[in-house]
């Protein structure tokens, strides 16, 4: 069993789609490292790519292409600044030349040398093919599968060994929620304590905080870039931006200048169970929609399901306690991160193996989680509430509309939230001695559920809403 970090979960990125978009483009970074490393570099002439499947049937939509250009291009998601990425893109197409890796110029159309076929390869739905034609002549090539929250593998997965050594390494190696109960309850420590130890082997504790800090600060600047931006979404669907004017509404009057004031502000709002709907929702909307338009998200565990976390911990922050801080932040984090791993582990965190309930459903179990153990619940609470939130959110279809993350995605990430939220108070208000049905149980149902869903219902546009509703309709 692969090691899984807190910050392999939770990844800082560029929307719309981990992966389909965050995937390839790390893909694209790779290869280009093989290459120097296997001295063919230098070497390149030209290259194609060919994009299978998913990545294929919903990769327009999703902004495939763009990523893997920009992956060649040699730039970084995590920093990229997101006012270069159309104007770098509409270069490539101009001149029809490429700078791999920023150091070698080649020729590139993009019509031409980026193929979109239809056919799956057995791996994984989400297959691409890298090849390069040498100088002398030869051909070479590399095939990469995107399973997911931006993780990349090839079939042999050849660094699975070095993932498990690094795993053994962890104080408390967890596959199951009832591994990682019993290490609670052996070392008398919360779930975040336990997380946070595994995190130590890896990292150092200011490594950690730098990180965590990084990924909450990303996720606050999302939110608050999304509540401040009006207009259409690209990509032909013509939606409109409703975070802006949400916020518009709720807000009121209040001043403020930075996302952390506008945090402040939020906690003088008027607090009813509407309104508290309304911000939730807003929030997640807001992220969503920035994801929507290529901005930058953290990966949580998914970019389609990226509002979902910072959601329901914004919530926490400006409506359930008033002194929150980094460390409720942190702990939050660490069990949502943790939470997440364990579906990834046992079923999928990829719609285009297991629908939207992979993405929405895992997301909202994370977030469920995260926040029961911030309002006191112990472990078996915590994974309560994890297994509450999936459990409704079992068969849930992924069939966006015209492939683009925004119809029915965006909305998605507001009930999500929701459900989230529920879930905890649910989980609060139960004896998990008296539950039914374990979070393991959800897990293997999930992926049972997953294997038995029709592929038009596995993020190819072909089935649901997908072709219910025409881009003409819209």
């Amino acid at each position: 069993m692969e090691c899984i970090s807190v910050f392999d979960m939770l990844k800082i990125g560029v929307g719309p789609s981990s992966s389909h978009t965050l995937g390839p483009w790390r893909a694209a970074e790779r290869w280009i490292k093989e290459l120097q490393e296997e001295d063919h570099f230098q070497k390149v002439q030209c290259i194609k790519v060919r994009l299978y499947g998913s990545l294929s049937l919903t990769g327009k939509g999703h902004a495939t292409d763009t990523a893997v250009i920009l992956g060649l291009l040699g730039t970084d998601p995590v920093n990229i600044p997101i006012a270069s990425i159309t104007p770098a893109i509409e270069n490539v197409k101009t001149t029809k030349k490429l700078n791999l890796g920023g150091e070698i110029v080649i020729p590139f159309d993009n019509t031409l040398d980026i193929i979109f076929l239809r056919e799956f390869l057995p791996f994984h739905s989400n297959g691409m093919e890298f090849e390069a034609r040498l100088s002398s002549g030869k051909v070479i090539s590399e095939t990469y599968y995107s399973i997911g929250g931006g993780f990349v593998v090839k079939e042999e997965r050849i660094h699975a060994k070095e993932n498990k050594e690094v795993f053994k390494t962890f104080p408390f190696p967890i596959k199951t929620g009832a591994e990682l109960l019993a290490y609670c309850a052996q070392e008398n420590k919360r779930i975040s304590e336990l997380v946070f130890k595994n995190e130590q082997s890896l990292r150092t504790d200011a490594e950690i905080d730098t990180d965590l800090k990084h990924i909450w600060e990303t996720m606050l600047e999302c939110m608050y870039t999304g509540c401040h931006t009006e207009g259409v979404l690209p990509g032909g669907l013509n939606v409109r931006r409703r975070a802006y004017d949400m916020h518009q509404k709720l807000k009121g009057a209040l001043s403020y200048t930075t996302p952390q004031e506008w945090l402040e502000t939020i906690r003088e709002t008027e607090v009813k169970f509407r309104q508290i709907i309304k911000w939730v929702s807003c929030f997640a909307l807001a992220v969503n929609e920035v994801n929507a338009s290529l901005g930058r998200v953290v990966t949580a565990p998914t970019n389609g399901s990226a509002g979902v976390i910072p959601a329901v911990l914004m919530y926490y922050l400006v409506i359930e306690n008033h002194d929150g801080d980094f460390d409720d932040i942190k702990r939050f984090l660490l069990v949502a991160g943790e939470i997440g791993s364990i579906f990834k582990k046992g079923a999928t965190i990829s719609a285009a193996m297991g629908g939207c309930q992979a993405e929405i459903g895992v997301s909202s179990a994370m977030a469920a989680g995260a926040l029961t153990e911030l309002m006191g619940g112990t472990p078996e609470q915590v994974l309560c509430a994890a297994e509450i939130a999936m459990e409704h959110h079992l068969g849930l279809t992924c069939d966006p509309i015209g492939g683009l993350v925004q119809i029915p995605c965006i909305e998605r990430n507001a009930m999500g939230a929701i459900k989230a939220i529920n879930a905890a108070e649910l989980a609060m208000d139960s004896d998990p001695a008296a539950a039914k049905v374990p979070l393991d149980k959800v897990v293997q149902t999930m992926w049972e559920t997953a294997k038995d869903m029709n592929s038009k219902y596995k993020e190819t546009s072909e089935g649901g809403l997908a072709v219910g509703v025409f881009l003409s309709d819209c």
